[in-house]
């Protein structure tokens, strides 16, 4: 939709002198940024509100998949992941006790732009860099303009990692480029209700000015989208007092420099020694971001045993790779000896319907969160931007304030969005189980088959759904279900000693073994695959 230019010159000084607009977006960070620049480009008036528009330091929101890189081009902000040092990410490199493997991304059908799923069993980092130095390719796979038979070869998805604050940076500055669109740094305090209904018109602010004082500011908007994040101060009011992130554990972060980590471009996950996993994955040309997963209530971090530094040095460090360990050393040098890394809760949030609150919606991290191992929160929020902006377009939706047109899109919204929303969410959720466990006996046996499941080669479908490329959810079931049994066949070889005769006696306990593992499978995944359907 295109407006003439004294229209829009009007449109915009009712957004900049009276505070009004179609949409008022309250958070300018991923989703914020995204639902703003999407509206606007349909022709809505958006006022974009943020409380502090300094370039963010922040460990979240540093990878990017695939599923998210197409999203985002989409929504017309690809270019907002160039120029500010991003590296290319291939895959996984996952690392199990003395074990590892390599898992690329899949590649897709040129033609159907469907996932490729194809099974070769996975190649050790050794392995694959070597691999990768012989054919000369950019990540180990076809190279870039390959062709057979005529037909251009399907190339391999790449994902992108990033500095936060530099791409939050270049999507604030794309929004303040956009015509349809004033950004206001201020912050946001409340919302403010109809007289006579319970619909929200807009919200209330406090805007510092140049002396300091804070004054008291008021915008208005036909439809209110609150995308304030993890920590949201509106979640309670527009969701119900109920809906409380899960935190089991913490993510600690430490920025390693030259860290000598090979192969390159892919998401390093060290998993089976500390009791949490450890990832690893660049986010500049120097930079590596170590991010470390410290239960709660772990002993081993309690102040008697030195804190989260005195873990990181005493229990994480000793079962990493030898060449990285240098790195964490020198980082946690760097800052001081009693400073503590940056850390961030590891949060779960089942998604909500948004239709009992008229004028308001409250979306992104502040509606549903998933564990970050997986690095799948900023797919899910443009995958939600793409679809929200489809269901709210002028054409379906001409006037943001019909509170009715707009619960029904709501409703659409909730159930679409579960197709890789669900995937992404139940994938981080049931991996951080397996891969956090330490003394359960089942959850080890499912750790062990995930890994054997991912070493020979049934990678390709899984990382197109963790991925976001991929949106089948029962594809999503038979894998983790294959995984169990490949972790009940695991198991049954080492209680019955390889099959030997004195083994075989054991058979008996192996069976009941298979019985609690599956049991145990189920209670990791159907749970949360539940909650996530609702």
């Amino acid at each position: 939709m295109t407006i003439d230019a004294d229209s829009a010159a009007r449109v915009a000084a009712r957004r900049q002198q009276y505070h009004e607009a179609d949409v008022v977006v309250v958070g300018a960070g991923i989703f914020g940024c995204a639902v703003a620049y999407a509206l606007a480009n349909q022709g809505r008036s958006v006022l974009l509100l943020e409380r502090w528009m300094h370039e963010p330091d922040r460990i979240v929101g540093e990878l990017l998949q695939p599923g998210g890189v197409a999203a985002l081009e989409k929504i017309g902000l690809g270019h907002c992941i160039e120029g500010i040092d991003a590296i290319p990410c291939y895959g996984y490199h996952v690392l199990y006790h003395k074990d590892d493997a390599v898992l690329e991304y899949p590649a897709t059908d040129p033609v159907t732009g469907r996932v490729k799923a194809v099974v070769r069993r996975n190649m050790d980092a050794k392995s694959y860099v070597a691999a990768k130095a012989q054919n000369g390719s950019t990540n180990g796979s076809a190279k870039k303009g390959a062709y057979d038979n005529g037909q251009k070869q399907s190339k391999r998805a790449e994902g992108r990692a990033f500095h936060h604050g530099r791409f939050i940076v270049k999507l604030r500055q794309a929004c303040q480029a956009h015509e349809n669109i004033t950004v206001v740094e201020t912050d946001v305090q409340a919302t403010i209700h109809g007289e006579n209904s319970p619909e929200i018109l807009g919200v209330e602010s406090r805007t510092t000015l140049q002396n300091g004082e804070k004054k008291l500011d008021f915008f208005f908007g036909q439809l209110t989208i609150i995308a304030d994040g993890y920590a949201s101060r509106f979640r309670k009011q527009v969701l119900g007092p109920t809906k409380v992130p899960v935190v089991r554990s913490k993510f600690y972060a430490l920025e390693l420099i030259d860290c000598p980590f090979q192969p390159y471009g892919f998401g390093h996950v060290v998993i089976g020694a500390a009791p949490g996993p450890v990832l690893l994955y660049q986010i500049g040309t120097h930079e590596t971001r170590a991010l470390i997963d410290v239960p709660d209530r772990e002993p081993a971090a309690s102040p008697a045993n030195g804190g989260v530094r005195g873990y990181i040095e005493k229990v994480v460090i000793p079962t990493l790779p030898l060449e990285v360990q240098p790195s964490f050393r020198a980082a946690l040098a760097a800052m001081g000896e009693k400073q503590i890394p940056k850390s961030m809760p590891n949060s779960w949030l089942p998604p909500t319907k948004q239709t009992q609150h008229p004028g308001v919606l409250l979306l992104g991290d502040a509606m549903n969160m998933r564990h970050p191992l997986t690095g799948g929160g900023m797919t899910v929020a443009f995958n939600d931007v793409v679809l929200l902006s489809e269901l709210l377009a002028p054409e379906k939706v001409p006037d943001l304030a019909d509170s009715e047109k707009v619960a029904e899109a709501m409703k659409v919204f909730h159930w679409r969005r579960k197709a890789w929303t669900s995937i992404i969410n139940v994938l981080a959720q049931a991996l951080y189980s397996l891969f956090a466990a330490q003394n359960d006996r089942q959850l080890v046996a499912l750790q062990k088959g995930c890994f054997e499941y991912f070493r020979r080669g049934h990678t390709d479908e899984p990382l197109g759904m963790m991925s976001g490329m991929l949106q089948e959810p029962l594809t999503l079931a038979r894998h983790f279900f294959t995984v169990a049994f490949v972790g009940i066949w695991i198991n049954a070889v080492e209680v019955c000693n390889g099959g030997s005769l004195l083994g075989l006696l054991k058979a008996p306990l192996a069976l009941i073994d298979a019985v609690l593992i599956l049991w145990r499978a189920c209670v990791v995944f159907l749970p949360v695959m539940w909650k996530e359907l609702q």
